[in-house]
């Protein structure tokens, strides 16, 4: 205790479960402001992953799907997950397969820049595919 007041510092008992308890002279207001400072950087770099749907009919026309399909390629390459899904209305159902050539379209396209993390199902209406952006190193 001594020391740390000849050294007009704090004296911080860094381990006080260890045997004998480890204590430490510091600057305790320097340290706790050097350690909030590291998590606001952490906060401010981790990027929080959203989940975007892009719907899809089953009687699409072309220029429609590239429109849609630009934008999975726009949420993909901003780091989020996609859900793609072909809605079915009425008797459309009955042609599901439709509905899965669209999704395999989709995939085959964008094959280069992500990862299917769910393949296409059919569940209730919709069918449904989950894509995830591939991770850059």
């Amino acid at each position: 205790m001594q020391l740390a007041i000849d050294a007009n510092m704090d004296l911080v008992n860094v381990a006080p479960q260890a045997k004998p308890p480890v204590c430490r002279i510091m600057d305790y207001g320097k340290f706790r402001y050097e350690s909030q400072k590291k998590e606001k950087e952490a906060r401010k770099n981790q990027k929080i992953v959203d989940l975007k749907e892009v719907w899809f009919r089953s009687n699409i026309e072309e220029h429609d799907y590239q429109t849609k399909f630009r934008n999975v390629v726009k949420f993909l390459g901003e780091g989020d997950k996609v859900k793609c899904s072909v809605r079915f209305r009425g008797r459309e159902i009955a042609h599901a397969n439709i509905g899965q050539r669209i999704l395999e379209r989709v995939m085959k396209e964008v094959a280069d820049i992500c990862v299917i993390e769910r393949m296409p199902k059919l569940e209730g209406r919709a069918m449904i595919m989950i894509l995830a952006p591939k991770q850059s190193h």
